[in-house]
């Protein structure tokens, strides 16, 4: 099953938090994002560092520190959020570290399933988290969702 951990559903919160405060001059405290999410702060906090290693969001120290998008939210996709925590999603694990598996010779579904799985990388590449922070009606990319859910 394709499933988000509870790290990389925290970091698209907190994107989410950041990408629709953008335009509000000063950063924003971990205190902020989590008292808006209800999200514990020393997880949060570990999720923030989390996000500004990969270089999505920028933090700045001090009294009047905080957490920003590092670029615009039209830039940063949901795919780069949750690689930042999970790594690629997958949902089948057809290669291991240690090549592909016992099946692979005469497997039937590996082909197809990695076309779902390229059609996942592919919409979550193209959801950005701007279009997070948009209402559900607005999002441009609300159809291909229900799409690939139902």
């Amino acid at each position: 099953m394709l499933k988000l951990t509870k790290r990389a559903d925290y970091g698209m919160m907190a994107m989410r938090y950041l990408a629709e405060h953008a335009n509000e001059s000063r950063p924003h405290s971990a205190r902020d994002i989590s008292d808006a999410y209800n999200i514990p702060l020393p997880v949060l906090a570990k999720t923030l560092q989390a996000l500004a290693k990969a270089e999505l969001v920028a933090s700045q120290h001090g009294a009047l520190g905080g957490y920003a998008l590092a670029r615009p939210a039209t830039t940063i996709s949901t795919l780069e959020v949750i690689a930042a925590f999970d790594g690629s999603p997958v949902i089948t694990s057809c290669t291991t570290v240690h090549g592909d598996c016992e099946m692979a010779s005469h497997c039937k579904v590996k082909e197809p399933l990695q076309r779902v799985n390229d059609g996942i990388r592919m919409l979550l590449t193209r959801i950005s988290i701007a279009e997070l922070a948009e209402p559900a009606e607005n999002a441009r990319h609300t159809d291909e969702l229900v799409r690939l859910t139902c």
